[in-house]
Formats: C-alpha cells, structure tokens, sequence
C-alpha cells in the first residue's frame, strides 16, 4: 500500500515537472559534452607547450567551473527559483566577471590570458621571447606559465615574472636573432643627417 502510494506520488512530481526534468537533463548532456571537447584540447596545448602537466590541469578545472556556474545558474532559472534574484544575480555575475576577465587593468584578465597562451603556438617553453612596452623591453626564456605570470629566465640566469595579459597585449618578438639585457631601454635609431638647405 505505502509502495504504491510512493509510487504514484513520484509519478505525478514527475509528470508535474517533466519540462524542468528534460531541461536539466540537456543541460547535463551539454556540459559533458563542453568538458570532453574542452579537455583534449588543453591537454593537447599544454602538450604542445612543453609545460608541465599541472598548466593543463589548472585550465581544465578553470573551464570545467566556468561551465558550472553556468550551468547552476540555467538549472536555477529552469527550476524556478525567484527569477528576479537569479536574473539579477546572474547578469550581476556575468558582467563582473566580464570586466574582470577581459579589462587589462584586472588581475583576473592574467587567467584569461593564460587560457589564451596555454593554446598559442608561438608561446612554448623554451622559446626565447621579447616583450616590447613603448621603448622597453624584457626578454628571455619562457620558462613557466601561472595563473597570473609567465617565467622568463635572461641570458644572465635571472627570473623575470611577467604578468600575462600584459605578454598577450604588447608585441612579442619569438626567438629574435640579436639578445639584449634581460630588461632595459630600446636604443632609438639615429635618424640620418639632414641634407643641407640650399640658400
């Protein structure tokens, strides 16, 4: 009697919710979905990178809560959660974290960028790099990629931590010929001598 009763009560929550029950089912497919594209594919540049195992491994957890928090908050509008609170916390959300990820002047923009040079060709360990900044300049080995930096070693042994969002905003020179000085000031060019005026 108290089976069937159960029975018959999980059978109408079911018809009752059955939008809310595809929705989340969809919803679970496409993240697995995103998580198995997204996860041979860091793996791949971390790879192709020469970095070490644990930079792949930061972006796929990066990615894997990028998508989460997506997900949670679709499953929360999907369920019927106070629209109003959830729309409003998550266009709050999504537009914080939009500037912060994005705006060079955040130190989040540092994890965008990692993502972005994690998948770069160019930017492998051991390829000899030099950052230009207006008439400055740093250079040196790529060594390691964090989160918020890059490890450039000089010709002089000496570690430089380059933030990433400034390596992905200012041009790069990969592997030039000449070297300089791990940090310092571009020399300007002598403009030739003028033609004197003729009187």
């Amino acid at each position: 009697m108290e089976l069937s009763s159960l029975q018959q009560q999980i059978q109408t929550w079911i018809s009752g919710n059955l939008i809310q029950l595809v929705i989340t089912a969809v919803i679970l497919l496409v993240y697995l979905v995103l998580v198995r594209l997204t996860k041979p594919r860091l793996e791949e540049g971390g790879d192709q990178s020469n970095f070490k195992d644990s930079v792949a491994h930061k972006a796929i957890n990066l990615a894997r809560g990028g998508y989460s928090l997506v997900a949670i908050l679709v499953l929360a509008v999907a369920w019927g959660f106070d629209f109003r609170s959830v729309a409003i916390f998550a266009s709050t959300t999504i537009t914080l974290l939009g500037v912060a990820l994005f705006a060079s002047w955040s130190l989040l923009s540092n994890v965008t960028a990692y993502m972005i040079l994690l998948l770069h060709p160019a930017f492998k360990r051991g390829n000899f790099v030099r950052i230009i900044d207006v008439d400055n300049y740093a250079e040196g080995y790529i060594a390691d990629l964090t989160l918020f930096n890059t490890k450039l070693l000089t010709e002089n042994r000496e570690v430089i931590m380059y933030p990433n969002s400034l390596l992905l905003g200012r041009p790069s020179l990969i592997n030039p010929r000449d070297r300089l000085d791990g940090i310092g000031k571009l020399q300007q060019s002598q403009p030739a001598d003028p033609a004197p005026s003729k009187i």
